[in-house]
């Protein structure tokens, strides 16, 4: 495990990258698949990481509470090198019911993660739907509890979220998230 914090190029009001990966349902996912929100949250993340593991039910409640956003996990970790991070095993963490997401994507080629300049899981990024089109409002931390058996006392994505939901800006400091690096396939490392 190598920790990492978040650090994007994408910018506040940036379109987001566009993608098409296939959830653990079998259906293709594109960003417009989720137009009937007012908020997406992309979270980077995967099945083995502690700092990931530790946000799954946070990721759940969120998925529960929020009518007007959807949470989208996507796991771009190589599978080759990290078996738990297969797309067979993201089928068993749906429905053994750990994670209970809007949709939970497979990133294979590792494009989508490079687009977005993730780094690390958990890496989210909060979208707002705006002009018609998927704008990022915030990339930062989900919550202050850093390390995986802290217990937050603060939550940012909620704030962010609420911020989104209410066509409010997001007035939050981006705080870097932290967690375990994106697993790169040799040929992909950024």
């Amino acid at each position: 495990m190598v920790e990492t914090e978040s650090s994007s190029a994408l910018d506040p009001g940036d379109v987001i990258p566009p993608f098409e990966l296939t959830g653990v349902d079998g259906e293709m996912y594109t960003p417009e698949s989720f137009t009937d929100a007012a908020a997406l949250l992309v979270v980077f993340t995967c099945n083995h990481c502690p700092y990931a593991k530790a946000k799954f039910d946070l990721l759940n409640e969120l998925a529960a509470e929020y009518d007007d956003a959807a949470v989208v996990g996507v796991n771009p970790n190589d599978a080759d090198a990290y078996p738990e991070d297969s797309f067979d095993r993201m089928v068993e963490r749906v429905e053994d019911g750990t994670i209970d997401w809007d949709a939970y994507l497979r990133d294979d080629t590792q494009d989508v993660a490079a687009a977005f300049d993730a780094v690390c899981t958990p890496d989210p990024f909060l979208f707002a739907r705006r002009e018609g089109e998927w704008r990022l409002s915030y990339h930062g931390r989900l919550d202050d509890a850093l390390d995986p058996d802290a217990t937050p006392t603060r939550f940012h994505v909620r704030e962010a979220l609420d911020a989104v939901v209410a066509g409010d800006p997001v007035d939050l400091e981006w705080n870097p998230s932290r967690g375990c690096s994106i697993k790169w396939s040799g040929d992909q490392s950024p």
